[in-house]
């Protein structure tokens, strides 16, 4: 074994010595314009740090709040508790999300990424281009009363367009639109489901069956509804609808 052992220990040495030096964890240059540019570690590293944001980003910058939110007050309304599950309804509001920011997301693609992945973008450049699609979707959705709120308990001085608007005070805006236009289309979706609670409660204490849960009689009916209107194409295609047209 010590024959073998010896030998071994002195080429891998031999190789590990005679490797070629890595790419430097930091190096920072200045080009003749002045731009700064990083390495490629640090720009990985900043990529790794920018994916912990990711699941926020997409809660807080696309129509994943709205989506998820209707889908669950469906649930409550329909009176089933765990069905469809969480699962299935997050699944389902990422692919719809998918489906309604398609347009926004290949416009990023075309002016951030691309031209970032040819290096005619530094990596500065690329990040505010693919902001412009993001702002001009969020601005589409936020409501101007919400707008006026954030800007006015954060004390930014008044913009002469909304591309002066900083994030930090877009963003809270469009989640409380987001939330409003949720809660509006809930509500909406509850009104015939409460009516058919009402007739089967009614129905049953005329009948004198106090002890009897008007939910388990009118969960059938409920049900039955929902499926007889083709209640799933129509609640995903007034959520789509309600950002606008989709595409070009």
């Amino acid at each position: 074994m010590r024959v073998l052992l010896i030998p071994l220990l002195s080429l891998i040495s031999m190789s590990v010595f005679a490797a070629d030096p890595g790419i430097p964890a930091v190096n920072v240059s200045t080009g003749d314009d002045g731009e700064v540019n990083y390495s490629v570690t640090l720009q990985i590293l900043a990529l790794m740090t920018m994916l912990t944001f990711l699941p926020a980003m997409l809660m807080m910058m696309t129509s994943f709040t709205r989506i998820i939110i209707v889908f669950s007050i469906l649930r409550q309304a329909l009176g089933l508790q765990q069905t469809p599950s969480n699962q299935i309804l997050i699944g389902l509001s990422l692919f719809l999300t998918l489906f309604i920011m398609s347009p926004v997301l290949e416009r990023v693609n075309q002016e951030a990424i691309q031209p970032y992945l040819s290096e005619d973008l530094s990596t500065l450049q690329a990040v505010q281009a693919a902001s412009v699609p993001m702002r001009e979707f969020m601005m589409h959705q936020t409501r101007e009363n919400d707008l006026n709120l954030f800007m006015r308990i954060s004390n930014t001085p008044p913009v002469e367009s909304s591309d002066q608007i900083p994030f930090t005070v877009l963003m809270p805006a469009f989640v409380t639109s987001e939330l409003k236009t949720a809660f509006q289309i809930g509500f909406m979706l509850f009104i015939p489901f409460l009516v058919i609670d009402l007739v089967v409660a009614s129905v049953l204490m005329a009948m004198g069956m106090m002890m009897l849960s008007p939910i388990i009689i009118s969960l059938p009916f409920k049900i039955m509804l929902f499926v007889l209107v083709d209640g799933w194409a129509m609640v995903v295609g007034t959520i789509a609808a309600s950002f606008g047209t989709i595409g070009p």
